[in-house]
C-alpha cells in the first residue's frame, strides 16, 4: 500500500500501472468505513430522512474538490499531490500546513474509527469499558502494519471485499423486506409526505448533518495521491467521477432504505442505522453478521490510516517539514519505526480520551476529524484557484465548493452535543498555524 506515500519516488510512479477503473475501485474501498456505517446514524438523528439530500449535496462538494485536484495532477503530476500544490501556490508554509493538517486529521480518523469499533463491540459485551476494546483493536492494527507491505496488502484486500459485501447484503435484505419476502408484519414510516416529516429537526438539523455526509466521502485525498500511478494521467478526473457515482449510488440507496424502514426517533449514535432498520424484524443473524462486517470495515480504514500517516511523516521529514528523526528506517522489515511510534502515540491518546469521555467521544472526534478533512479540501481549492487557468464557470464551481465546505464546518456550531469537536479542530489548526509561522520566519531569515 505504498500509494499512501505523498511525495518522493516510488517504483510505480514513473511508468504508471493503474487503469482509471482500478483507481476508482481503490477509491471506493478506501472511502467506505465507519464514517458511513456508524457516523451516518448521528446525521440521521440530527436531520431525519433528509440525510439523503445531505449526502447528495456533499457528493457535489466532494466532486468539485477532487476534480480540481485531478486537473492539477493531470497538468503537473507530482507524488506530493495536495501538499506539493499548496507549496507551489503559496509557499513552504502552505505545504507544511497542508501536510500536518492531513496528518492530524488522519490521527483523529484513527481515533474516530477506534472509538466506533469499541462502541460496536459493546453490542455483544455491553459492560466492557470502551478503552479495553480500543486497546485491543489498536494492538491488532499495529501488528498488521508491522507485517510490512505484503502482509498489509493481503489483509486490506480481504477486508475491502468484506466491507463492500456488507452494504450489498443490507440492500438485498432490505429490498426483500419491502417486497414482503421476510417474516414479520412491520409497518414502515415510508416516504415522507410533508416538510415536517422530511425535516423533523428543521433546517438547523439539516445544516448540522452536512459534516457527517462529507466525512463519509473522506478518502479522495488518497486517490489524489495515487493518481500519479495512472497509465494515463489525464484519466484522473474520470476516475474520480466514476468513484463518486458509485459511492453516491451505494450511500443514497442504502440510507434511503434505512430511513424508509425505521422511524426518525429510532436512530442513535451507538448503533448502525442499517442494524436499526431491522430492529422489528425477526432476523436473528443479521445484527450480529452486519455488526461484525462494520467492525471489519472500521478496522480496515483505521489500519490504512495508521499505515498512511506513518509513510506521510517520513516524506515530510525528507522534505524538511518534520524532524529528520522520523525519516529513519530501522532494520525491521524496513519500517520507519520512529514515524510509526508517533502515530501509535496518537492512538494511545485516543484510548485515554475514550476512557475519560466514554459517552460523547465518538461524536467529538468524528466532528473534529471531519472539519480537518474539509480544511484540507479548502487548501486544495484555493491552491487550484492560483495554479489552474480557469474560466468563469470553473471559478464559480470552485467558490461553490468553498461555500459548501464552509456550510459543513459552520454547521457543527449549531449543535451543542458536537460543538466541542469544532473547538478541538480549531486548537489543532492553531497549533499547526503557529508552527508554520515559526518555520516560515526561520526560512525567511536563512534566505536573507
Amino acid at each position: 500500500m505504498d500509494f499512501f506515500i505523498p511525495s518522493g519516488k516510488s517504483k510505480d510512479s514513473e511508468s504508471g500501472n493503474l487503469s482509471w477503473w482500478q483507481l476508482s475501485l481503490i477509491g471506493v474501498g478506501c472511502t467506505i468505513g465507519t464514517g458511513f456505517f456508524l457516523g451516518s446514524a448521528i446525521g440521521i438523528k440530527n436531520t431525519g430522512p433528509s440525510i439523503v439530500f445531505s449526502f447528495i449535496i456533499a457528493a457535489l462538494g466532494t466532486y468539485i474538490v477532487y476534480n480540481l485536484l485531478a486537473k492539477m495532477t493531470a497538468e503537473d503530476p507530482q507524488e506530493g499531490s495536495f501538499c506539493y500544490y499548496a507549496d507551489k501556490a503559496y509557499g513552504t508554509w502552505a505545504g507544511f500546513s497542508s501536510g500536518w493538517n492531513y496528518w492530524g486529521s488522519n490521527i483523529l480518523i484513527m481515533g474516530s474509527q477506534l472509538t466506533a469499533l469499541s462502541i460496536l463491540s459493546r453490542f455483544w459485551f455491553l459492560n466492557v469499558p470502551l478503552w479495553i476494546f480500543a486497546s485491543g483493536y489498536a494492538i491488532l492494527s499495529i501488528i498488521v502494519v508491522l507485517t510490512g507491505n505484503k502482509g498489509f496488502d493481503k489483509v486490506e484486500n480481504i477486508l475491502a471485499i468484506i466491507k463492500t459485501a456488507a452494504i450489498i447484503m443490507f440492500i438485498i435484505i432490505a429490498a426483500s423486506a419491502l417486497f414482503g419476502w421476510l417474516d414479520g408484519n412491520v409497518k414502515h414510516p415510508g416516504i415522507p409526505n410533508s416538510m415536517n416529516a422530511l425535516f423533523p429537526e428543521g433546517l438547523r438539523g439539516f445544516w448540522v448533518s452536512f459534516i457527517y455526509a462529507f466525512y463519509a466521502y473522506g478518502g479522495i485525498e488518497v486517490i489524489g495521491l495515487m493518481a500519479v500511478r495512472l497509465k494515463k494521467k489525464e484519466d484522473a478526473p474520470k476516475a474520480g467521477l466514476i468513484m463518486l457515482i458509485v459511492l453516491v449510488i451505494i450511500y443514497v440507496l442504502s440510507l434511503g432504505l434505512a430511513v424508509f424502514m425505521a422511524a426518525h426517533g429510532a436512530f442513535n449514535e451507538k448503533e448502525s442505522p442499517f442494524v436499526t432498520a431491522f430492529d422489528k424484524y425477526n432476523i436473528a443473524f443479521f445484527p450480529h453478521v452486519f455488526n461484525a462486517a462494520i467492525i471489519i470495515a472500521g478496522f480496515s480504514t483505521m489500519t490504512a490510516s495508521l499505515f498512511g500517516v506513518t509513510a506521510l511523516l517520513v516524506t515530510m521529514a525528507n522534505d524538511g517539514n518534520a524532524p529528520r528523526l522520523f525519516a529513519r528506517k530501522l532494520k525491521f522489515k524496513d519500517l520507519p519505526l520512529p514515524s510509526l511510534g508517533l502515530a501509535i502515540f496518537g492512538l494511545i491518546a485516543s484510548i485515554i480520551t475514550a476512557l475519560l469521555l466514554p459517552d460523547k467521544i465518538y461524536e467529538y472526534i468524528t466532528t473534529a476529524a471531519g472539519i480537518l478533512i474539509l480544511l484540507n479540501w479548502s487548501f486544495i481549492i484555493i491552491s487550484a484557484l492560483r495554479i489552474l487557468k480557469m474560466k468563469i464557470w470553473g471559478k464559480t464551481l470552485a467558490f461553490l465548493g468553498l461555500l459548501l465546505l464552509l456550510a459543513a464546518i459552520s454547521g457543527t456550531l449549531m449543535e451543542k452535543s458536537i460543538r466541542p469537536g469544532f473547538f478541538l479542530s480549531i486548537i489543532i489548526t492553531g497549533i499547526i498555524g503557529i508552527a508554520a509561522a515559526i518555520m516560515h520566519k526561520k526560512t525567511k531569515a536563512n534566505t536573507t
